[in-house]
């Protein structure tokens, strides 16, 4: 990794869009600042070569265009993670593609400034033109916490804005300071050290120029001084016993000198700020007990708090299950209206309407007929991030995640791993522990997800809601949100204790107040989700939908259809007590009759397909867990994507289901699908087992991407490996011991 070099040039700001950062501590309000600042014209990715969420944006001001990144929150550039890494890089202009900010924002919260500020001193030892944005002004003014801005504006030699983002309070002031400060370019003063620690870092500059070329600046230097484990000493200096003895001796300087070279910045530093802040703010000598801390007394109670938290999340999923239904209603309508009409419009070739009526419509639209439930999912989850509760239900599932050998900050990654795994998977880079984030990252695709809310959504509403009514359909899929994390703590225990031999590590977080969530924040959080999901149903299941089409269809062989035809008429013909040839016509002259014989024949094609073929082949496997071939077929054509099953299953029954075409919804279809017994091919029992192997199994091409990114291959093929042998028995287990029972 390449280290810090603050002597890089720049290209002028006057010949290439300005480039501003947005820095802070985390729940200082950052996201919502920037998202004031550039509204729509946002682009969410990744760092080159990194699975760090890159947040950027554009504002103009003046006539003049200005890229906005939003950096990932930190409290020190101590850098001990890879998200931490990432912005040291940033402001030193080292990260990969990244040009290095012309402006940098700090973004602090108002009313813990000394804390905040502790960053601020880092950062201004960049040496980058800052800006500081003293937010959450409201919440300042409401514990009575009073700051001269100005006052600290002119002892620091930056502008000082005060603002209350959410509201977009002091937005236009911000933007004045920020047009002002790109052509003034304000550099903030920074903390005198003492001289041991100079003499310090002028040893290690000279030690290790004696076995390395590159040249180290004074901001570098003091992080291989002062971080024992952070990034800058584990990834830029040569993991040689020279380099270590050179960095040995020269904190031998500081220690020599009096301080403990593991403490001094802070004490430094606090110092500094001590003097910084003295007449600056003023807080009550005696604050009152407010009324966030009495509702943490409750929502933290190691019982209640348990108790409020299962309520919360039966609320969200029976809600979601409730809610959605008449959204559902109408877009499942409108696709069956657009099938009707293509499919008519189609009609003289087969094969192509075929393609487009029983693959693509069906395939894509039998995923989006879900959309609604997605929306509502994340429409809850973002209104209990931004009302402040998450953090209250980290710090709950805390102290009961401890005996695993994890902890709270395993448990934010775990919860964001219920809308999608790929975030939460990358969310487990803030754990400092190599050994807890690898154990995290292992077990956070075990969360049901988003995209399996599609699957438990239809098997509950064809199977368990016609049986037990819509209280229970509801109970149990809030019971099958719960599988995965009921396995996910045992799995953590073995791979924790057993595997990687980790241990516990403490849990340090802090609380955000509580605050009213931002109507515009919310919906535009929401509706970038419902965006992806719908993207990703226009493209991913557009094209396997295509590919599982083509499977199904082909071979179209005439000697199928023939043979089909010749078994109808001999029965027939027996039936009747007539002969073969008056059988023949009379199949030919009946509509009904001939039109069992097309679903006959199109099932035939069916089976004998590309696609049965492979199913039929593979279902011993499943059969334990009462599967049948055309489940089969599902199971295995959704290993890329598990939300792909409803599309492979719309297929497939289309194709092969012997319903009339007014009732051939997927629904209906599967309610009426027979094995060649007689008997139903599904059942409550199948479908809680079916239900329970997609919430164990991994079916995400992208999370195994994700796993392989943060850590190997190695560990995402691992990762594949267990959670599908998981699934199987699990699947295996329902339907074998409920089968005992029932």
């Amino acid at each position: 990794m390449p280290v810090l070099d603050l002597l890089s040039s720049r290209t002028s700001t006057h010949t290439r869009s300005a480039r501003i950062a947005l820095v802070g501590n985390p729940n200082t309000g950052k996201s919502a600042l920037f998202n004031r600042l550039t509204g729509s014209r946002q682009r969410v990715g990744n760092y080159p070569g990194l699975t760090i969420e890159r947040k950027s944006g554009r504002m103009r001001l003046r006539g003049r265009d200005i890229d906005v990144l939003d950096l990932p929150g930190l409290y020190s550039l101590a850098a001990l993670s890879p998200d931490e890494q990432i912005v040291l890089d940033v402001l030193s202009g080292e990260a990969k593609g990244e040009p290095r900010p012309d402006l940098i924002v700090c973004v602090v919260d108002a009313s813990n400034l000394t804390r905040n500020l502790f960053l601020v001193s880092q950062v201004a030892e960049v040496g980058v033109p800052m800006v500081l944005v003293l937010n959450m002004w409201d919440a300042a003014e409401a514990t009575h916490t009073t700051v001269d801005y100005k006052t600290l504006s002119a002892r620091l030699g930056v502008p000082v804005i005060p603002t209350v983002a959410s509201k977009g309070r002091g937005l236009d002031e911000l933007k004045r300071a920020i047009a002002q400060a790109l052509d003034e370019t304000p550099r903030m003063e920074s903390v005198s050290w003492p001289q041991p620690v100079e003499d310090a870092v002028a040893c290690l500059r000279r030690g290790l120029g004696d076995i390395d070329d590159r040249e180290f600046s004074d901001v570098a230097l003091r992080r291989m001084l002062f971080d024992v484990e952070g990034s800058v000493i584990r990834d830029s200096v040569s993991h040689d016993e020279r380099s270590r003895e050179r960095i040995d001796k020269a904190r031998g300087h500081i220690q020599e000198g009096g301080w403990d070279p593991t403490q001094v910045e802070s004490l430094v530093r606090y110092g500094w700020l001590e003097t910084l802040l003295r007449d600056i703010q003023e807080t009550p000598s005696k604050p009152r007990r407010s009324f966030g801390e009495s509702v943490d007394d409750l929502l933290t109670h190691r019982v209640a708090g348990v108790i409020i938290f299962a309520a919360i999340m039966y609320v969200v999923f029976q809600s979601i299950y409730t809610f959605a239904a008449p959204f559902m209603d109408y877009i499942d309508a409108g696709f069956s209206w657009l099938g009707s009409v293509v499919g008519s419009a189609l009609a003289g070739t087969p094969m192509l309407q075929s393609l487009v009526v029983n693959g693509v419509i069906a395939g894509v639209g039998g995923v989006l007929v879900f959309l609604p439930q997605i929306v509502i999912l994340f429409l809850f989850i973002t209104l209990l991030e931004d009302a402040g509760y998450m953090p209250r239900a980290a710090f709950l599932m805390d102290r009961l995640l401890g005996w695993c050998g994890l902890s709270g900050k395993s448990f934010v990654p775990m919860l964001s791993s219920y809308a999608c795994a790929v975030p939460g998977v990358m969310a487990a880079r803030t754990i400092q522990d190599p050994k807890a984030r690898l154990t995290t990252i292992l077990v956070c695709p075990l969360m049901s997800c988003s995209a399996r809310l599609p699957v438990y959504v239809l098997l509950i509403g064809a199977f368990i809601e016609p049986a037990t009514g819509p209280v229970v359909a509801g109970l149990v899929l809030f019971a099958m949100h719960f599988v995965g994390l009921a396995i996910a703590v045992p799995v953590a225990f073995v791979f924790n204790r057993i595997v990687l031999k980790g241990k516990r590590t403490p849990f340090v977080l802090e609380m955000p107040p509580y605050r009213v969530p931002q109507m515009r924040d919310m919906a535009y959080r929401v509706w970038s989700r419902g965006r992806e999901f719908v993207i990703n149903a226009g493209t991913v299941i557009f094209a396997m939908s295509i590919v599982i089409w083509a499977l199904s269809y082909f071979p179209r062989s005439a000697e199928v259809a023939e043979s089909v035809r010749q078994a109808e008429v001999t029965t027939l013909a027996a039936t009747e007590g007539i002969s073969e040839e008056s059988a023949a016509l009379l199949i030919d002259d009946d509509p009904s009759r001939a039109a069992v014989l097309e679903s006959k024949t199109e099932a035939a094609y069916l089976e004998t397909s590309y696609l049965g073929r492979a199913g039929q082949a593979i279902q011993p496997v499943f059969a334990p867990a009462g599967f049948d071939w055309k489940i089969t077929v599902g199971v295995i054509a959704s290993f890329p994507a598990r939300e792909v099953i409803i599309s492979t299953l719309g297929i497939l029954y289309n194709l092969g289901a012997d319903v009339t075409e007014e009732d051939s919804n997927l629904v209906t279809a599967m309610q009426r699908a027979t094995l060649s017994d007689g008997t139903p091919v599904f059942s409550p029992l199948v479908a809680i087992a079916l239900m329970v192997f997609f919430a164990l199994c991994s079916q995400c091409m992208a999370t195994l991407a994700t796993i392989a990114r943060e850590s190997n291959w190695q560990w995402a093929a691992f990762t594949f490996v267990y959670m599908t042998a998981l699934a199987w028995l699990g699947a295996v287990a329902v339907y074998q011991v409920g089968s005992l029972i029932v």
